[in-house]
């Protein structure tokens, strides 16, 4: 089968991650890389021996050797350009959030409908192993019916500052940046259910805490104290149409004496954790069972999962095949991160219909 050619729009630091898993597959050949800044994208360009650069994405879907993107731009950015690269023929593979409004994601999933086209989320804890292997254990009924999820994702000390510090960028603070990976893990692992209502709160209260010393943590390549914008914190429940429910809690910056990475699923039969290692919790014979499965690794192997997921994307591109990660998937994910927001807003629970 002929390679697929492959371009990245945005040359930022989670391109890395895409070329280089695009140059480990062989069905694979990055042909063109994209980003209003020349001097990065051409910098990227040398790096991974690509031929053509852009500064306009317009001009790089014109480009009929092209066959399929991945947008790594700012969230403000990625449905507009999915939207387009779509209308252009091309195969899309969007970086998560899929926008920065429902709407958005409405006109994008219309989008998909009428032209046909392949868009898939950039969700990548669903093609992490142990995500594999603990949605075996679900499909086979070992947990039975998941009714409750705990989902959080707190940082102590880590605003990136730059972009992700800008609202108007990108959307949103640690619940549109950490939250959306946690929650989508968390309900895709539960069956996908229908969401029907939302109570949250956001807090903006410490800022960005850049006068912290002698602790590090990851910085934007925009890195920049004197504006920020989104919240520092956010918790919700959310119930959805089959009675399961979710809560959620997410920081950037928080007093807290540690990290800490949960993603806990509750069902009738048995429980599981995903993060931050997977373990499953059962009951046989009367008595309560912790397993720990004899695996590689029972945490995330992030460069791993983002493989899985180029090469799945390769390989929808290239038969035509819908992906584990919809467009569908995003909407509903995006109605969640959007409600969450709106309820903390209004101070009152959103429902959907």
């Amino acid at each position: 089968m002929k390679p697929l050619n492959v371009a990245v729009i945005g040359a930022g630091s989670i391109s890395d991650l895409h070329l280089k898993s695009y140059q480990k597959n062989q069905q694979a050949a990055i042909v063109a890389i994209c980003d209003i800044n020349e001097g990065r994208a051409r910098a990227k360009a040398a790096e991974y021996g690509i031929e053509r650069v852009y500064t306009d994405y317009h001009k790089l879907l014109e480009d009929r050797e092209v066959e399929s993107v991945s947008i790594c731009t700012w969230n403000n950015l990625h449905a507009q350009i999915a939207m387009d690269a779509l209308r252009s023929g091309k195969n899309v593979l969007v970086e998560k959030p899929l926008s920065r409004t429902l709407e958005e994601a409405l006109q994008l999933q219309q989008i998909v409908k009428e032209t046909g086209g392949l868009l898939q989320v950039g969700f990548v804890r669903r093609y992490a192993s142990n995500t594999e292997i603990l949605n075996r254990f679900i499909q086979a009924g070992e947990l039975g019916e998941i009714y409750y999820s705990r989902v959080s994702c707190l940082r102590r000390l880590g605003n990136p500052g730059g972009w992700f510090a800008d609202v108007e960028r990108s959307g949103g603070g640690p619940l549109i940046d950490l939250g959306v990976h946690i929650i989508d893990i968390a309900w895709y692992l539960m069956g996908r259910p229908k969401v029907k209502s939302i109570s949250g709160n956001t807090y903006l209260k410490l800022g960005n805490r850049s006068n912290i010393q002698n602790l590090s943590f990851y910085q934007a390549s925009d890195y920049d104290t004197s504006r920020n914008t989104v919240e520092d914190f956010a918790n919700a429940l959310i119930r959805f149409e089959n009675g399961a429910s979710m809560t959620v809690d997410v920081s950037y910056t928080l007093h807290a004496k540690e990290d800490e990475l949960i993603v806990k699923l509750y069902g009738e039969k048995g429980g599981a954790e995903i993060e931050p290692e997977l373990a499953i919790v059962s009951e046989k014979y009367d008595t309560i069972l912790n397993v720990t499965p004899q695996v590689d690794n029972r945490g995330l192997d992030f460069v791993e999962a983002f493989q899985n997921e180029i090469n799945h994307f390769v390989g929808c591109s290239q038969n035509h095949t819908e992906s584990r990660s919809p467009v569908d998937d995003g909407v509903e994910i995006m109605k969640m991160l959007v409600g969450i927001y709106e309820s903390a807003q209004k101070g009152t629970e959103i429902y959907f219909d």
